[in-house]
């Protein structure tokens, strides 16, 4: 593994998003906005701070609004600009540099997050990519894909952006241990299960979103078979991976909103909004006085 060149990202973006129905019926949950961006821009920004130049969305029925959002809009930049509103027509320019590539996978049917990252193996071939699941916002100084750039250039290997969650909520993540003697926050992984119920949870440190995988991992995921769920799950694929290259832990510095529930989505769009640089203070002030009605 090249230890220095990481410039793919993956977005698995087929999932239906049915938690957020009937919101997502005829819009990808990845279009959810947050304040006035989109998860999945929010997601391309960082894969593009990290170093990333080409970005693989593997996507599926009723996502052709992602395509839309990052291709051209002839028409209402012109719009924009014989209406004189050249900072609106700037954002819209810059949703994605000049350099970038974007590249559009259909994944054929539901099978898996393994499945949906074996499918980029076309694009990506044999080297070091990193996935990046949009529900997982993660507020952070340093984008935290740019976090794990570093740490595999200082530890080669594999990468998964960790962090502790209570343990009664381990049937809902990937769950690691780490080898003897780990500390810091970085440390190699001894064992991965996908899903595993709190009393059989080998520790309470989950994978939330973020993996930077060597490209050999594609011959794992082409081979496991169907895992938990009945589909081919990339949990299983790393754990296979590990027989054969160092992976590792990392447990990144920011704070995570999961997106992919409602409250987690509130949470965000209430802290993202109170951050705008042209709502917050604003909206600051609704909300205190909202809450002294209560």
């Amino acid at each position: 593994m090249n230890k220095n060149v990481v410039k793919t990202v993956v977005f698995p973006v087929a999932g239906r998003g049915t938690r957020f129905l009937p919101a997502t019926k005829a819009s990808p949950k990845e279009m959810l906005p947050i304040v006035d961006k989109p998860l999945i821009q929010y997601a391309v920004e960082e894969a593009l701070e990290a170093g990333a130049d080409t970005l693989v969305f593997i996507t599926g029925s009723s996502k052709r609004a992602i395509e839309d959002h990052f291709d051209t809009n002839s028409e209402l930049e012109a719009m924009l600009q014989a209406q004189g509103k050249k900072e609106l027509l700037d954002t819209l320019r810059g949703i994605l540099p000049a350099w970038a590539t974007c590249v559009y996978i259909r994944q054929s049917a539901p099978l898996g997050l393994g499945h949906a990252v074996l499918c980029a193996r076309p694009v990506v071939g044999e080297a070091p990519f990193m996935v990046h699941l949009a529900d997982d916002l993660i507020d952070a100084e340093v984008p935290c894909l740019k976090q794990m750039v570093e740490v595999h250039r200082n530890h080669g290997g594999s990468v998964l952006g960790v962090q502790t969650v209570p343990a009664q909520d381990t049937d809902k993540y990937g769950i690691v241990s780490l080898a003897r003697g780990a500390t810091g926050r970085v440390g190699r992984i001894s064992h991965i299960v996908e899903k595993p119920r709190p009393r059989e949870a080998p520790s309470n440190l989950a994978v939330v979103g973020r993996y930077l995988l060597s490209g050999s991992i594609f011959d794992d995921l082409s081979q496991i078979g169907a895992g938990a769920g009945g589909e081919i799950q990339l949990t299983d694929g790393i754990a296979r991976l590990m027989q054969r290259e160092p992976v590792y832990a990392f447990e990144f510095e920011g704070k995570r909103y999961d997106c992919g529930s409602k409250l987690g989505y509130l949470q965000a769009t209430v802290e993202y909004g109170l951050r705008h640089t042209s709502l917050g203070a604003d909206f600051a002030e609704y909300l205190k006085a909202f809450v002294a009605t209560l």
